[in-house]
């Protein structure tokens, strides 16, 4: 008999064995992010390896590790093996994404290399993963009380979970770096393993095949033919729907949320730990109320109708009711109080579906369980039939629901899959059910374990399953467009009602984008809910200087590249450069380029359908990696640095690989945000561009004489401006629109242009003594960044960073003496000094 006093103990173990998972898996899926790229392909592929591994060990332990070991010892021997392949994950990254940079290739391809490499990383790891819990639920019987315990251990894994969501998200990387936090969860490995085999060396383990192998097999098996009369088809079916429309309802509520907080690493920890939190909470309360096979389906179909009422309230608050909550983040005064509020609002919305997808497992393990089954098979089983809907759930809501449907109609799609689900269990349980007589000539061993049944048609439940089902049609019809307000503006929507008219809403593969414009004819182009490019004075000036001093200062610039295409006006400003022969654009969201082309086309030049000028659909830095190309000049205008995996652009490493890829004489150009940011994080782009180009000139740009974001410029070698040659380029014919772009924006000659000069290294490095360096094995940036993305601080840093920059720039530009007189004069006073 099973040692039935060291079952809680086995929940303690569970919970830590769920806290070094999730810590892995934020840990794995930003090394790979780094390795193959950030955009929606490599996390599909990344999800689905990872999603993928688990259904495999869920599948192949009960068949690979005969019953008569120990559950203990192979739960033990999984925990260990988990922490070995995470430390050789971590130290052989260097040597995988090395060899990745070799072979990666363009299309398909590239696709199937992605897959290869997300494949070697995170299978082996994931599989054992997988195993864990159909090990060591042959510790404990397919009985109701031994289903009620796997529930429980479920429950304590997703606990675990949570736990590990918040320490990696909210401590682990945003105070150390990768390496901590693999540590973190390789000692969390070691204590379970430790502790399973001490309590296995005390436990009694009744090997229960022996009772199996002892008798004819008969029809209460999972697998057998009886078995799939009895019903249990239909329940894995249930579950698996069940894992689909859990999966598909986290990738829009994660998309929607992320409007509405702010698209930072702390918003996708809360989210995902907010719904752990209901997956624990409602599988703990299951665990604890299946006891009986028929009840378990009657609740398991239930569950998966209320499961619509739980969908459709999400959509309501997500579209018409939190979109206009009175709030406004910029007046809160620590960035943890927002915290608590998008923790609340979180839970308003995510928590019902989740408590209820959580039931939902333990549930369908008691509505299949016998008490002669491999209770490791019965769980593997469950689980993989979950994990299998989850991961179709996952990748056909991101790839084709929502860039198909929009998030809107994908959540009326989950309400009518919740439905149909429901109707599998509510059918057969809802109608007139009669035992048959039991055949008395055959012999014991096949005769049916279970009553016969025959059913027959009942009114009162056919009653009922037809309102349910009309209920959950009306449901589906309740779900309302996404209000371009909450797309345009995000947490300030509240704040923006009626001051702009909403042209344009997308939702692409990566990004949820919007056009809007003002009553003065200002058009804003908005993405990650907020305003990133617009034709207000003060973006332009710094659009405009961004491109073309990219074009305008290094020696040739016969080929450029863009990072990130936005309003296309930085691009614009590159293309009109008569020396250009060929401009690379990347962009990662393949709805920037058709909005750009079509509402910005005046800002812009028409960048998008210039001949010259190449439009490659990747993310940036997978194609700076993977490119044999080499440039004269690359410019980035990247997302704001606090959304999730907008840092990977702003690292020193990507700095080194971009500076590998620019001729001789070549130079880098960055755009660095003051608003919506903190000196921390400025200090840390500044310093970090500055380690790799020690060379490099900070530029500001200002409005209404104060601070409001920075151009960067690297270049290869150490540069002189010849202001008098660049004067006299501006004059010639064939410069003439470069010379009215920069009119455009209030700058008549090189002087003006070359007079934003905010200082260099040797300026600032008292002022950025104690930056931190942004890096990929820690991603700093993202963490100091998305502690400031609701300040607005701007005119103080940067009248704080002038403070430092005295010394006159006598040796960065060269041309007459009355020239140079006459610049340094400018300099001096510029606004915001």
């Amino acid at each position: 008999m099973t040692s039935r006093r060291y079952l809680p103990a086995l929940v303690f173990l569970f919970v830590g064995s769920g806290c070094a998972a999730l810590i892995y898996e934020i840990v794995w899926f930003q090394l790979l992010q780094l390795v193959i790229g950030s955009s929606s392909i490599s996390l599909g592929i990344l999800l689905g390896t990872f999603m993928g591994g688990m259904c495999l060990g869920s599948l192949l332990l009960p068949r690979a590790i005969s019953s008569r070991q120990h559950p203990l010892r192979v739960y033990a021997s999984l925990e260990g093996g988990i922490g070995v392949l995470g430390l050789l994950i971590l130290f052989g990254m260097p040597l995988i994404g090395g060899l990745y940079t070799a072979w990666a290739g363009d299309g398909l391809a590239s696709v199937f290399i992605r897959a290869i490499v997300a494949g070697i990383c995170l299978l082996p790891p994931t599989i054992l993963m997988g195993a864990t819990l159909p090990a060591i639920s042959r510790w404990v019987k397919a009985t109701p009380e031994g289903v009620s315990w796997l529930g429980f251990f479920y429950g304590g894994n997703i606990v675990g979970g949570v736990a590990g969501s918040l320490a990696a998200g909210f401590y682990l990387l945003r105070v150390y770096d990768v390496n901590i936090a693999t540590f973190v969860a390789v000692v969390l490995n070691v204590l379970v393993a430790s502790a399973a085999y001490l309590v296995a060396g005390k436990a009694e383990y009744d090997d229960v095949s022996v009772a199996q192998d002892s008798r004819p097999a008969t029809g209460a098996a999972v697998s057998s033919p009886q078995g799939l009369r009895h019903g249990n088809g239909s329940v894995y079916l249930t579950i698996a729907l069940s894992g689909m429309t859990a999966l598909a309802s986290e990738v829009v509520w994660t998309r929607l949320l992320s409007l509405h907080f702010g698209a930072t690493v702390y918003t996708f920890a809360l989210i995902l730990s907010v719904f752990l939190v209901g997956l624990g909470v409602g599988s703990t309360v299951a665990s604890m109320v299946a006891r009986d096979q028929m009840a378990a389906r009657r609740a398991l179909g239930w569950c998966q109708l209320l499961l619509c009422a739980a969908v459709a309230w999400a959509a309501y608050q997500l579209t018409e009711s939190l979109t206009y909550w009175p709030i406004n983040p910029s007046i809160s005064t620590s960035p943890w109080y927002t915290f608590q509020l998008d923790m609340v609002r979180c839970l308003w919305v995510v928590l019902p579906g989740a408590i209820l997808w959580g039931a939902s497992f333990p549930l369908a393990l008691a509505a299949v369980a016998s008490s002669d089954q491999d209770a490791a098979r019965l769980a593997g089983g469950v689980y993989a039939a979950n994990t299998v809907g989850a991961i179709v759930g996952s990748l056909a809501t991101s790839f084709v629901l929502i860039p198909w449907i929009g998030s809107s109609h994908a959540e009326q799609v989950i309400i009518i899959a919740s439905a149909l689900s429901s109707l599998l269990m509510l059918e057969p349980a809802l109608s007139a059910r009669n035992p048959e007589p039991r055949t008395q000539n055959l012999e014991p061993a096949t005769r049916n374990p279970l009553p016969a049944t025959r059913t027959s048609w009942s009114l009162s439940g056919t009653i009922v399953l037809a309102a349910a089902m009309v209920s959950a049609g009306l449901l589906a019809r309740s779900v309302h467009e996404l209000p371009g307000l909450l797309v345009a503006y995000g947490r300030y929507a509240a704040t923006r009602i009626g001051q702009a008219d909403i042209i344009y809403v997308g939702e692409g593969l990566n990004a949820t984008v919007a056009v809007s414009e003002l009553s003065n004819g200002v058009r804003n182009y908005h993405n990650a809910g907020k305003v990133q490019a617009s034709s207000e004075p003060q973006d332009m000036r710094l659009q405009r200087m961004l491109g073309h001093m990219t074009t305008l200062i290094p020696r040739q610039t016969k080929k450029v590249l863009v990072i990130g295409c936005g309003a296309g006006v930085t691009a614009g400003a590159v293309s009109v450069d008569p020396a250009l022969e060929h401009e690379t654009i990347a962009e990662i969201e393949p709805l920037v380029p058709k909005v750009v082309s079509t509402y910005f086309s005046e800002h812009n030049f028409d960048v998008v359908r210039n001949p010259k000028v190449h439009v490659r659909i990747d993310d940036a830095r997978h194609f700076v990696e993977t490119t044999g190309e080499k440039f004269d000049a690359i410019t980035s205008d990247p997302l704001d640095p606090w959304v999730k995996g907008a840092a990977m652009l702003y690292t020193e490493e990507f700095f080194r690989m971009a500076k590998s890829h620019l001729n001789s004489g070549g130079v880098m150009t960055l755009f660095v945000q003051l608003y919506e940011s903190n000196e921390e994080a400025v200090k840390s782009e500044i310093a970090t561009f500055l380690d790799v180009f020690p060379n490099g000139v900070v530029w500001g740009n200002t409005s209404e004489g104060k601070g409001y974001d920075l151009v960067l410029l690297g270049p290869v070698d150490r540069i002189t401006i010849d202001v008098d040659a660049i004067d006299a380029k501006l004059k010639r014919p064939e410069y003439a629109p470069v010379a009215r772009s920069l009119r455009e924006i209030g700058m008549t000659s090189a002087i003006d242009l070359f007079s934003t000069y905010a200082g260099r290294r040797p300026d600032l490095e008292p002022w950025l003594r104690d930056a931190q360096i942004n890096h990929d094995k820690n991603l700093r940036l993202q963490y100091l960044a998305g502690l400031g993305l609701n300040l607005y601080q701007a005119d103080v840093i940067y009248a704080d960073m002038l403070k430092y920059v005295s010394k006159s720039p006598d040796d960065l530009f060269t041309g007459s003496e009355q020239t140079k007189q006459t610049l340094l004069a400018a300099i001096r006073n510029a606004p915001g000094r």
